[in-house]
């Protein structure tokens, strides 16, 4: 049975937030143990325009964060109430490790998996 031959029955649905916190929630809630499992990275329609990367047209996807807080799933928002969004897989890596989380789920239901012809990280056979 080769790599592309295995087919997954079933996936966890995406999480779907309830509500909002705000990154000044985040200590706080992880202190008194209400955010009980790993965050969620999730790939989002961009919503935010700024810095230059919000061109909707050019670059219509973007990640965001999720966090389960008492059992319920919540977006992150910055201190003027936006969603907190972020280009690169990287540079929110980064911000969630210096919030203190070294673990964390990646969920993308946008872009396209096994894209025909591109097996450019599969050994020859």
């Amino acid at each position: 049975m080769g790599r592309h031959d295995v087919k997954i029955a079933t996936m966890l649905q995406s999480p779907v937030p309830n509500g909002a916190i705000r990154q000044t929630d985040i200590a706080m809630l992880v202190a008194s143990y209400r955010i009980t499992q790993y965050p969620t990275i999730v790939r989002v329609r961009r919503t935010v325009q700024g810095g230059g990367f919000g061109d909707q047209d050019r670059i219509p996807y973007t990640w965001t964060v999720f966090f389960l807080v008492d059992g319920q799933w919540m977006s992150l928002e910055s201190a003027r109430g936006m969603r907190r969004e972020w280009g690169s897989l990287d540079k929110l890596e980064i911000w969630l490790r210096g919030q203190g989380f070294a673990f964390f789920w990646v969920r993308n239901d946008i872009d396209a998996v096994g894209v025909p012809g591109e097996e450019t990280d599969c050994p020859p056979p």
